[in-house]
């Protein structure tokens, strides 16, 4: 399974316009980026470009650079754990999310547990 890139940041910029208690309407007027544009790009439904990035971040007050060490680490996490369900030997001991600093898994990106049928 393939994770893609447009879903792990949309929900980054998801988690964090919802951790500031905002809606997809004040973050899309502030952003000036239409509500329905937003919220595909939240859903991972479409590619943002980095001038929208850089005006969605800009309407959240977060550094781009935030934003996208965010999408990395958990990026870094669906590879561990890709790696591990086809059994590369070189992640046979994966290391915890919590040891990279990584909050929590999308809900994009299946547990081992899950794939694996457990």
């Amino acid at each position: 399974m393939m994770v893609l890139l447009r879903h792990l940041l949309g929900d980054v910029l998801r988690r964090l316009r919802q951790r500031q208690g905002r809606t997809l309407r004040e973050v899309s007027a502030d952003a000036r980026v239409s509500l329905g544009y937003l919220s595909e790009v939240e859903r991972g439904q479409k590619e943002a470009s980095s001038e929208l990035l850089s005006s969605i971040c800009g309407a959240l007050g977060v550094p781009l650079s935030q934003v996208l060490r965010e999408v990395s680490d958990q990026l870094a996490l669906a590879e561990l754990q890709e790696a591990a369900l086809l059994g590369d030997p070189a992640t046979s001991d994966p290391v915890p999310a919590q040891d990279l600093g990584i909050e929590s898994v999308p809900d994009r990106v299946p547990q081992v547990a899950d794939m694996a049928g457990v």
